[in-house]
């Protein structure tokens, strides 16, 4: 099993954390939403796996780039 880090297209706000550790995922699956700009960007898992941590909690300002959250895969 490998880790894969799902990160911050852009820079903003935690506006939901749709997942839990331990939840199971599917490629494509919501993790979080992100608000910018009045505007809310999700950011999908790029694979199928289980969430194993996450880095953030909602209401949290993220900077481009920065981990969200490790899956197992």
């Amino acid at each position: 099993m490998a880790d894969v880090i799902v990160t911050a297209d852009m820079g903003g706000v935690v506006f939901t954390l749709d997942v839990a550790a331990g939840d199971a995922v599917a490629a494509d699956q919501t993790l979080c939403v992100l608000e910018s700009m009045k505007m809310h960007i999700p950011v999908e898992s790029p694979k199928a796996g289980t969430v194993a941590e996450i880095f953030v909690a909602e209401g949290d300002m993220v900077a481009e780039g920065q981990p969200l959250i490790r899956l197992t895969v």
